[in-house]
C-alpha cells in the first residue's frame, strides 16, 4: 500500500494489470500496455480510426515524448477509475476503500503542502512540472522493454522462454543506466525470473544469454538512444495506414 500514500497509485490497479503484462507481454488483446488507447501500437488498432485519434496515430512518433508528460496523470486517473470500477472486480470492498482512503491522504496531503508552503501561482506551476517530469520519467523507463519488439496475435503459440524473451529489450550500459532505469534495463531476465531482487538481474544476465544462444532464440540488447529510436520508428510505422501520400 506504500504506493497508494507515497506515489498516488493505486497498487491493486497496477499489481493487476503488470501480472497480465507479464503472463502475455506483446501480445494482441492480452497485454493492457499495448492496448489501443491514447497510441496505437499496431496497424490494425490505427486503421480504424478516425478524426483527431487518427490524426494523432499518424503523427504519434512525433508527439511521443511530448504526450509522455501527461502518462503521470494517465498512472493516477487510471488507478482511481479502477478503484471506482465495480464491473469484474476481484479486489474486495474492504482492500478498495483502504486505497481509496490512502490515495486521498496522498492528495490532501500532497496538495496541500503546496499551497501551504508556495503562493497559488507557484503551487500551480510546481504541480504541473512535478506531474510532467514524473510522467516523462516514467515513459522514458518504460518504453524502452518492449515497444517495437516482435507482437503476437491471439492465435500464435509460442512457449513461455520464447514470449518472454523475444518481445524483450536489453539496454545496455554501467552503473548509472542501472540507477536511472532501476533494473528494467535487463527486461529480458526481469521477465523470466520477475521475483528476482534487482541486484540479482546484472548477474542472471550471462546465464540467460548463453542458455538463448544454445537454443537458438535471439535475445537482444541495445543502447539506450537507440531503443529509444527504435520505438519510434515502430511508432511511425504503425501510423503509415492513415498517411495517403505512402502506399501500403
Amino acid at each position: 500500500m506504500h504506493a497508494d500514500l507515497l506515489i498516488g497509485l493505486s497498487y491493486g490497479w497496477w499489481i493487476a494489470k503488470h501480472n497480465r503484462h507479464h503472463s502475455h507481454p506483446n501480445h494482441v488483446d492480452r497485454d493492457p500496455d499495448i492496448a489501443d488507447g491514447a497510441i496505437a501500437f499496431t496497424r490494425d488498432h490505427a486503421r480504424v480510426r478516425r478524426g483527431p485519434y487518427a490524426w494523432l496515430a499518424r503523427h504519434q512518433a512525433w508527439l511521443f515524448f511530448p504526450m509522455l508528460l501527461l502518462e503521470g496523470l494517465a498512472l493516477h486517473v487510471a488507478g482511481i477509475r479502477a478503484l471506482l470500477d465495480r464491473t469484474g472486480a476481484t479486489t474486495s470492498r474492504a482492500t478498495k476503500l483502504a486505497e481509496a482512503g490512502l490515495l486521498t491522504a496522498h492528495l490532501g496531503g500532497y496538495l496541500a503542502a503546496l499551497f501551504l508552503v508556495l503562493s497559488p501561482v507557484q503551487a500551480v506551476c510546481f504541480l504541473l512540472v512535478h506531474q510532467g517530469l514524473f510522467g516523462l520519467y516514467m515513459g522514458c523507463s518504460f518504453a524502452p522493454n518492449h515497444k517495437g519488439m516482435p507482437i503476437f496475435a491471439n492465435d500464435d503459440k509460442i512457449d513461455f522462454l520464447r514470449r518472454q524473451v523475444l518481445t524483450s529489450r536489453n539496454i545496455r550500459g554501467q552503473r548509472f543506466i542501472d540507477f536511472a532505469l532501476g533494473g528494467l534495463n535487463y527486461q529480458i531476465e526481469h521477465h523470466l525470473f520477475p521475483s528476482m531482487p534487482r541486484p540479482s538481474l546484472r548477474h542472471s544476465q550471462e546465464l540467460v544469454r548463453a542458455y538463448c544462444a544454445r537454443h537458438g532464440i535471439a535475445y537482444y540488447e541495445t543502447g539506450l538512444f537507440n531503443s529509444y529510436a527504435e520505438v519510434l520508428r515502430h511508432l511511425h510505422a504503425v501510423g503509415g495506414p492513415l498517411r495517403p501520400e505512402l502506399e501500403y
